[in-house]
């Protein structure tokens, strides 16, 4: 796996379990509520991490991106769903979010590497 990706995996998984070592309810209820908020529903995930990937890139979040770009990658989205999801972040959120579609970019490619 790639340096880039090696590094977030593991900050997010180290600072996650210092998060819910605190045992603070309102925080474990917020990561649940995320956690079902992604499962099959009415929506495929797949659609639903499509989501929250432009969403992310509109609230310019580049940890939330990176997240959503490898649960993107999980679900198959492909290089082309994931340029018209740019498309669309770019629209919504303006020039401000190009930036950020570079970095997702950046961490796709490593994505596409480690298949």
């Amino acid at each position: 796996m790639s340096k880039l990706i090696d590094e977030f995996q593991d900050y997010r998984a180290r600072m996650n379990e210092k998060i819910l070592s605190a045992d603070n309810k309102v925080m474990k209820r917020i990561y649940n509520l995320d956690t079902n908020t992604y499962m099959e529903g009415a929506l495929s995930t797949k659609t639903k991490e499509m989501l929250g990937l432009v969403s992310s890139m509109v609230l310019r979040c580049d940890d939330c991106v990176k997240y959503h770009l490898e649960k993107c990658h999980e679900q198959g989205v492909t290089t082309e769903e994931l340029f018209e999801i740019f498309s669309v972040a770019n629209l919504v959120g303006g020039t401000i979010v190009i930036p950020h579609t570079r970095r997702a970019v950046e961490y796709w490619e490593e994505l596409l590497k480690d298949e």
